[in-house]
């Protein structure tokens, strides 16, 4: 399978925006990643053809995600459209979600569109600990909540729950909401 390698110039572009976050020098970086200083200056100029391993050890010796070196930095304005993003869906379940916005990396908060429709409920197993669900419902009618402690909420409602339980979202009519999932 044949898949076109990351823009050489967001990889440039982000290599040295990165370096300099961390205010090391080509060497000291170079030496980090155990790559030749050369290797790294021809990357920051655009004009190297890195493989994973390399912009893995680079990652690594900047402290930062791999993603971040291949990803075009976020425009401060983004739009999603009403029939654009990734649809998430549930195998048991009619029970779909689209993740809008994910946190910044010191915020830890991820922000979904769910669209949810009557059937078998969506039963969600624990998040990581501290995990807290927040949704606003935006039509429809939905119980939802931990197992246990379940409620029925509609159009306008805001409910809030820990999310680092068993908790479950059942449509008790064609709905969707926001969910603003927030790790603490």
């Amino acid at each position: 399978m044949h898949q076109p390698a990351p823009p050489l110039a967001v990889i440039a572009a982000a290599l040295r925006r990165e370096r300099e976050r961390a205010g090391i020098s080509l060497t000291e970086l170079a030496r980090r990643a155990g790559l030749a200083k050369s290797t790294l200056s021809q990357l920051e100029a655009g004009t190297g053809n890195p493989s994973i391993e390399t912009l893995w050890a680079l990652g690594v010796a900047l402290g930062i995600p791999f993603s971040r070196l291949i990803e075009p930095p976020p425009s401060p304005v983004r739009v999603i459209r009403a029939d654009e993003g990734t649809m998430l869906r549930a195998d048991r379940a009619d029970f779909v979600a689209k993740l809008l916005a994910t946190g910044a990396p010191h915020t830890r908060r991820d922000i979904y569109l769910m669209e949810l429709e009557p059937g078998e409920p969506r039963e969600a197993e624990a998040h990581i600990p501290g995990s807290v669900e927040h949704i606003v419902v935006g039509s429809g009618r939905i119980r939802t909540g931990p197992v246990d402690e379940a409620v029925e909420v509609g159009p306008g409602d805001y409910v809030t729950f820990p999310g680092d339980v068993p908790h479950r979202y059942e449509a008790l009519e064609p709905a969707w909401a926001v969910l603003i999932m927030e790790h603490r």
